[in-house]
């Protein structure tokens, strides 16, 4: 089991700062760092600066939208980033292309993968796809090294190592709030919710698929769909949640603690660090 930890905050964030929570993330004992590509930093530069600021830590892009980049270029900084930082560094894609429809993916893999690059044999990092239906999980499975989950409940992910069969590479996101204020966490494991159960129609089409309805994603999320996506009514559920990935088939859980307010949440983090092993 490895725990690792997945957060937004950075774009924005002073890059000294930045590095500066990373080598408290890899001081903590934490596996990995994740982080999204939205609309701070180029992803694969942010990921090379984060190597370059730690020692042991892996750095994985979660994920890097492959709409923003060439097929080659994504896999020329991939393989140069593993080529610097041996067994560091996990390139995560996913994202959507306007008009590319479920093949744009597929496409983009084989272009990566037919890409002529001169690089040192051995020097493709570990390629995860952002995958929740069966066919981009397949996909993840046969031309990538496995998926990387997210905004999913533990049963996701049984249904994801079922669909994948045992051998590929599984990891889950987890979304928790340790606030000590009752009133607070709920509210903040509301407000995470509702962005993606009104914003995001793969996200919903995935807790659909779950046996979600319609109900439960009207109005920001119903109470059931807010608890079964986010743990945040004690420390123990959390450590419980994290535990139940495991046991439904993750190779690693990488943990986004949910904060109120745009901080960088290096003290979640720490607090986080005395729960998991």
């Amino acid at each position: 089991m490895t725990i690792g930890i997945w957060t937004f905050a950075f774009d924005g964030r002073e890059i000294g700062e930045v590095r500066t929570a990373a080598r408290e993330v890899e001081s903590l004992g934490f596996t990995a760092l994740w982080f999204g590509e939205y609309r701070g930093r180029e992803a694969l530069t942010q990921a090379a600066l984060l190597l370059e600021a730690t020692t042991t830590l892996t750095v994985a892009t979660g994920i890097a939208r492959f709409s923003e980049r060439s097929a080659a270029a994504a896999e020329a900084a991939g393989r140069t980033l593993a080529e610097a930082y041996p067994g560091r560094f996990t390139l995560g894609l996913g994202g959507h292309r306007p008009g590319g429809g479920g093949s744009a993916m597929q496409d983009y893999l084989d272009a990566m993968d037919a890409a002529e690059l001169d690089f040192a044999a051995g020097s493709r990092p570990r390629r995860l796809l952002a995958a929740l239906g069966p066919r981009m999980l397949k996909l993840a499975a046969t031309q990538a090294d496995g998926a990387h989950t997210y905004f999913v409940p533990p049963e996701h992910t049984a249904f994801a190592r079922e669909t994948m069969g045992p051998d590929a590479y599984l990891a889950a996101e987890q979304a928790v709030v340790l606030d000590a204020d009752p009133v607070r966490a709920r509210q903040i494991a509301r407000e995470h919710v509702a962005g993606y159960a009104r914003l995001a129609p793969h996200q919903r089409a995935n807790l659909r698929r779950l046996g979600y309805t319609e109900e439960d994603l009207a109005d920001g999320g119903s109470d059931r769909l807010v608890d079964a996506i986010v743990a945040y009514r004690s420390e123990q559920e959390v450590a419980d949640r994290i535990r139940a990935h495991i046991d439904a088939g993750a190779d690693h859980v990488c943990v986004q603690v949910l904060v109120d307010g745009p901080e960088i949440p290096v003290d979640g983090w720490r607090r986080l660090a005395a729960l998991v092993p």
